[in-house]
């Protein structure tokens, strides 16, 4: 083995170790790209993604000279991207988005709110049957779940949210 390379351990024979790569970069990475961002957590997730890439490059990022170098540009290369998508996206919202009083809303901010504190699953079922006008079938089909438990969950859910509203069960 050569001075300086690493065997790898897992699916990888030789060449670079991700998991060393990731011991002696991360921290230095994370702070770069928090110099980059001017947010931590965002830096965070950059490095993690850039990581998660170099894993599934397998062989091609093995072969790297300076695996914290190319580690480095794909976090760059991802906050790029990032921005891109918010600025267009900044562009375009004010031509995709309602107005933002809509009248008669603040009547469903307790509805909304009591949803929230819903466990998902109870909850997406509930919206999907309510607000999208889904019925048990579509919502049993696009969820990949049985009929009966998309009906079992509608009625815990109905149950919960009554719950929540500090109104009487059901009977």
């Amino acid at each position: 083995m050569a001075e300086g390379e690493v065997l790898a351990r897992g699916p990888v024979a030789t060449g670079v170790d991700v998991a060393a790569v990731f011991a002696a970069s991360y921290r230095r990475l994370v702070v770069q790209l928090y110099g980059v961002t001017g947010n931590a957590g965002e830096a965070e997730d950059l490095v993690q993604e850039a990581f998660v890439r170099a894993y599934a490059a397998g062989a091609r990022f093995r072969r790297v000279d300076n695996p914290e170098a190319w580690l480095r540009v794909t976090a760059i290369n991802l906050h790029r991207t990032r921005w891109r998508k918010m600025r267009n996206f900044a562009r375009i919202k004010d031509r995709i988005t309602g107005p933002p009083d809509l009248p008669g809303l603040e009547e469903h901010w307790e509805v909304v709110d009591a949803l929230r504190r819903l466990p998902e699953n109870l909850r997406v079922v509930l919206v999907l049957h309510y607000l999208a006008d889904r019925q048990v079938h579509q919502i049993a089909e696009e969820l990949g779940v049985a009929e009966g438990t998309v009906k079992s969950r509608l009625s815990r859910g109905r149950d919960a949210l009554a719950a929540e509203l500090g109104q009487e069960e059901r009977s």
